[in-house]
């Protein structure tokens, strides 16, 4: 993954790809995880516009699937060979970068948006980016146009 934004489709289009990629799943194994991908892209997409208040865990989205937690949890292991928590947190990342880099918006508001205390939000951006979102905010964003 690189470090510039990267869009949610991005990550749908190489989650379709390793479905189909992927013989030996059942119809009822993607169709599993097809309706998963479409909860957490629009779980991601309020999260983004800040329309939740909180994180869903495994646990809502099994309920939300009318499936168990491990059912759906080892189902994804299986057939994409990551885990849902690793899908979660890629799509995470990739709107952490674009709320980033999309304007000025502070960092703290940001991670409030994001259902995180800034500072925890700050550590768990680093961990997976390699730098804290004002570092990377400064490296990676594009200075506003200025007209000569």
């Amino acid at each position: 993954m690189t470090h510039g934004a990267s869009s949610t489709h991005a990550v749908d289009t190489t989650t379709n790809d390793m479905l189909r990629a992927t013989p030996i799943a059942s119809i009822r194994q993607q169709e599993l995880i097809a309706q998963y991908v479409q909860l957490l892209d629009q779980h991601m997409l309020d999260l983004k516009t800040g329309m939740v208040d909180r994180m869903f865990t495994i646990q809502d989205f099994a309920e939300k699937l009318f499936v168990h937690p491990r059912h759906l949890s080892n189902t994804i292991n299986e057939v994409l060979q990551t885990s849902p928590c690793d899908l979660f947190e890629n799509r995470l990342i990739a709107i952490a970068k674009e709320l980033i880099l999309a304007d000025t918006t502070p960092i703290a508001e940001i991670a409030r948006r994001m259902t995180y205390d800034p500072s925890n939000f700050s550590k768990f951006f680093k961990r997976y980016v390699g730098m804290t979102p004002k570092q990377f905010r400064e490296v990676y964003a594009v200075p506003p146009y200025i007209s000569a």
